[in-house]
Protein backbone atom coordinates (compact mmCIF):
# COMPACT_ATOMS: atom_id res chain seq x y z
CA UNK A 1 0.00 0.00 0.00
CA UNK A 2 1.02 3.53 -0.92
CA UNK A 3 2.20 5.87 2.07
CA UNK A 4 -0.59 8.59 1.95
CA UNK A 5 -1.41 12.00 3.69
CA UNK A 6 -4.29 13.98 2.83
CA UNK A 7 -7.56 15.93 3.40
CA UNK A 8 -10.63 14.00 3.96
CA UNK A 9 -13.43 15.06 0.87
CA UNK A 10 -16.54 13.35 2.23
CA UNK A 11 -19.35 12.61 -0.63
CA UNK A 12 -21.72 10.38 1.13
CA UNK A 13 -23.20 7.25 0.23
CA UNK A 14 -24.43 5.85 -3.23
CA UNK A 15 -22.56 8.20 -5.17
CA UNK A 16 -23.33 7.52 -8.68
CA UNK A 17 -20.52 7.40 -11.27
CA UNK A 18 -22.68 10.09 -13.31
CA UNK A 19 -22.48 12.04 -10.59
CA UNK A 20 -18.32 11.95 -10.43
CA UNK A 21 -18.28 13.25 -13.94
CA UNK A 22 -21.72 13.77 -16.29
CA UNK A 23 -21.25 11.45 -19.29
CA UNK A 24 -21.63 13.89 -21.27
CA UNK A 25 -18.55 15.37 -20.31
CA UNK A 26 -16.63 12.04 -21.92
CA UNK A 27 -17.43 13.23 -25.48
CA UNK A 28 -15.48 16.55 -25.41
CA UNK A 29 -12.15 14.93 -23.95
CA UNK A 30 -10.18 11.85 -22.20
CA UNK A 31 -7.80 14.18 -20.95
CA UNK A 32 -7.79 13.82 -17.07
CA UNK A 33 -6.29 17.44 -17.23
CA UNK A 34 -9.20 18.64 -18.93
CA UNK A 35 -12.23 16.52 -16.86
CA UNK A 36 -10.97 17.36 -13.37
CA UNK A 37 -12.49 20.24 -13.49
CA UNK A 38 -16.23 18.48 -13.84
CA UNK A 39 -15.61 16.64 -10.81
CA UNK A 40 -18.83 16.48 -8.85
CA UNK A 41 -19.96 19.78 -11.02
CA UNK A 42 -23.56 18.76 -10.85
CA UNK A 43 -23.59 18.15 -6.98
CA UNK A 44 -21.25 20.99 -5.42
CA UNK A 45 -19.86 23.18 -9.01
CA UNK A 46 -17.63 24.27 -6.44
CA UNK A 47 -15.74 20.93 -5.91
CA UNK A 48 -13.36 20.91 -8.85
CA UNK A 49 -11.76 24.31 -8.19
CA UNK A 50 -11.10 23.52 -4.06
CA UNK A 51 -9.93 20.28 -4.39
CA UNK A 52 -6.29 20.00 -3.83
CA UNK A 53 -3.78 17.18 -5.29
CA UNK A 54 -3.53 14.61 -2.38
CA UNK A 55 -6.94 15.05 -1.15
CA UNK A 56 -8.66 11.84 -0.59
CA UNK A 57 -12.40 10.79 -1.12
CA UNK A 58 -14.31 9.54 1.60
CA UNK A 59 -17.35 7.83 0.87
CA UNK A 60 -19.79 5.47 2.91
CA UNK A 61 -21.24 2.58 1.11
CA UNK A 62 -21.73 1.87 -2.54
CA UNK A 63 -19.42 4.09 -3.77
CA UNK A 64 -19.42 4.40 -7.93
CA UNK A 65 -22.18 2.68 -8.27
CA UNK A 66 -24.48 2.98 -11.82
CA UNK A 67 -22.24 2.92 -15.04
CA UNK A 68 -19.13 1.50 -15.74
CA UNK A 69 -17.43 4.28 -17.03
CA UNK A 70 -13.47 3.92 -16.34
CA UNK A 71 -13.98 7.82 -16.71
CA UNK A 72 -15.51 8.11 -13.50
CA UNK A 73 -12.05 6.79 -11.71
CA UNK A 74 -10.02 8.67 -14.85
CA UNK A 75 -11.30 12.30 -13.22
CA UNK A 76 -10.49 11.46 -9.86
CA UNK A 77 -6.68 10.86 -10.55
CA UNK A 78 -6.61 13.87 -12.90
CA UNK A 79 -8.21 15.69 -9.69
CA UNK A 80 -4.99 14.41 -7.72
CA UNK A 81 -6.76 12.54 -5.52
CA UNK A 82 -4.55 9.24 -4.68
CA UNK A 83 -7.02 7.11 -3.25
CA UNK A 84 -11.17 6.44 -2.25
CA UNK A 85 -11.58 5.24 1.19
CA UNK A 86 -15.49 3.88 1.49
CA UNK A 87 -17.75 1.25 3.31
CA UNK A 88 -17.90 -0.35 0.26
CA UNK A 89 -17.64 0.22 -3.54
CA UNK A 90 -20.07 -0.87 -6.40
CA UNK A 91 -17.51 -4.13 -7.92
CA UNK A 92 -16.98 -2.06 -11.82
CA UNK A 93 -15.57 0.98 -9.70
CA UNK A 94 -13.59 -0.63 -7.60
CA UNK A 95 -11.77 -3.06 -10.40
CA UNK A 96 -11.68 -0.03 -12.63
CA UNK A 97 -9.98 1.82 -9.58
CA UNK A 98 -7.31 -0.87 -9.12
CA UNK A 99 -6.85 -1.17 -13.21
CA UNK A 100 -5.59 2.68 -13.50
CA UNK A 101 -3.84 2.82 -10.11
CA UNK A 102 -6.35 4.70 -8.09
CA UNK A 103 -6.68 3.36 -4.38
CA UNK A 104 -9.89 2.08 -3.01
CA UNK A 105 -9.88 0.97 0.42
CA UNK A 106 -12.56 -0.82 2.24
CA UNK A 107 -13.01 0.22 6.00
CA UNK A 108 -16.20 1.67 7.97
CA UNK A 109 -15.53 5.86 7.19
CA UNK A 110 -18.30 6.93 9.46
CA UNK A 111 -15.59 8.53 12.29
CA UNK A 112 -14.00 10.66 9.55
CA UNK A 113 -15.41 14.06 9.16
CA UNK A 114 -14.54 16.67 6.29
CA UNK A 115 -11.00 18.42 6.16
CA UNK A 116 -9.63 15.98 8.62
CA UNK A 117 -6.03 15.02 7.75
CA UNK A 118 -5.57 11.46 7.30
CA UNK A 119 -2.22 9.57 6.84
CA UNK A 120 -2.01 6.34 5.87
CA UNK A 121 1.55 3.68 6.89
CA UNK A 122 2.87 0.73 5.03
CA UNK A 123 1.06 -1.36 7.24
CA UNK A 124 -2.06 -0.33 5.64
CA UNK A 125 -4.00 1.67 8.79
CA UNK A 126 -5.06 4.68 8.32
CA UNK A 127 -4.74 7.33 11.10
CA UNK A 128 -7.16 10.53 11.10
CA UNK A 129 -4.67 13.06 12.91
CA UNK A 130 -8.03 14.57 14.20
CA UNK A 131 -9.74 12.41 16.03
CA UNK A 132 -6.28 9.91 16.60
CA UNK A 133 -8.68 6.91 15.45
CA UNK A 134 -7.23 4.26 13.75
CA UNK A 135 -9.02 2.62 10.85
CA UNK A 136 -7.82 -1.01 9.08
CA UNK A 137 -9.13 -1.12 5.72
CA UNK A 138 -9.81 -4.76 4.38
CA UNK A 139 -6.21 -6.10 3.28
CA UNK A 140 -5.85 -5.81 -0.90
CA UNK A 141 -4.47 -9.33 -2.73
CA UNK A 142 -1.25 -9.57 -3.21
CA UNK A 143 -2.33 -9.08 -7.43
CA UNK A 144 -3.71 -6.17 -6.66
CA UNK A 145 -1.13 -4.59 -4.79
CA UNK A 146 1.39 -5.57 -7.45
CA UNK A 147 -1.08 -3.60 -10.11
CA UNK A 148 -1.24 -0.65 -8.04
CA UNK A 149 2.04 -0.33 -7.51
CA UNK A 150 3.16 -0.36 -10.83
CA UNK A 151 0.62 2.12 -11.75
CA UNK A 152 -1.96 0.29 -12.76
CA UNK A 153 -3.12 -2.84 -15.27
CA UNK A 154 -0.95 -1.67 -18.23
CA UNK A 155 1.94 -0.95 -16.58
CA UNK A 156 1.76 -4.08 -14.80
CA UNK A 157 2.18 -5.83 -17.69
CA UNK A 158 4.10 -4.07 -19.93
CA UNK A 159 6.41 -4.66 -17.00
CA UNK A 160 5.70 -8.36 -16.37
CA UNK A 161 3.98 -9.87 -19.65
CA UNK A 162 1.59 -11.60 -17.46
CA UNK A 163 0.27 -11.92 -14.13
CA UNK A 164 2.92 -12.64 -11.95
CA UNK A 165 3.96 -12.24 -8.05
Amino acid sequence: MTVLRGRARLVGDDVNTDAIISSTRKRESLDPAVLKQFLFEHVDPDFAASVLSGDILVAGKNFGCGSAMEVAVTTVLGAGIPAVIARSFSRTYYRNAINNGLLPLICDTSLIQDGDILTSDVTGAIRNERSGDTLRPEPLPAIMKAILSAGGLVPYMRQNGDFRL
